[in-house]
This record gives C-alpha cells, sequence and structure tokens, in this order.
C-alpha cells in the first residue's frame, strides 16, 4: 500500500517545478527523477574537482591501495 502525504510550497514554486515536470509524470515520479538526477550531477561534480586536485601518480597510487585493500580485507564469518 502506497502513503501519500502533502508538501506544501509556494505557488511560485509550484508553477516552476510544474514547467520541468513531464506532461504525463505524477509528482511522485518528477520529483523522484529530479533528485536522482541533482544527486548525479553532485557525484559528478565532485569526481571533476577530486580528479583536478590529484596527479595521474595519485590516482595511480589510490588505485593501487584499494586493490590491495580488497586483496587483504576478509570478513570474519566462518
Amino acid at each position: 500500500m502506497t502513503h501519500y502525504v502533502t508538501i506544501s510550497i509556494s505557488k511560485e514554486v509550484k508553477d516552476f517545478l510544474e514547467k520541468l515536470k513531464r506532461p504525463n509524470e505524477d509528482w511522485s515520479t518528477f520529483l523522484f527523477r529530479l533528485a536522482n538526477e541533482y544527486l548525479e550531477l553532485k557525484r559528478k561534480e565532485a569526481f571533476n574537482k577530486l580528479s583536478q586536485l590529484l596527479t595521474d601518480e595519485d590516482l595511480r597510487n589510490i588505485e593501487e591501495s584499494m586493490r590491495e585493500f580488497r586483496r587483504n580485507f576478509k570478513l570474519g564469518v566462518s
């Protein structure tokens, strides 16, 4: 069973969002898509910023450290 809630927003915000919403898209789907697109954009921005800060050698060292960690890390499950 799906539960619904009401979110109060100003008329101006609703009008703005309505312009972005696809014609046959319900509000839940629209807001979920909008949030996912936002998160993806933030991830790409963070990646680009990080790649500008790190040299190729830094990235290779990080990659090698990750490989070594994965090789040596074992869960204590028997």
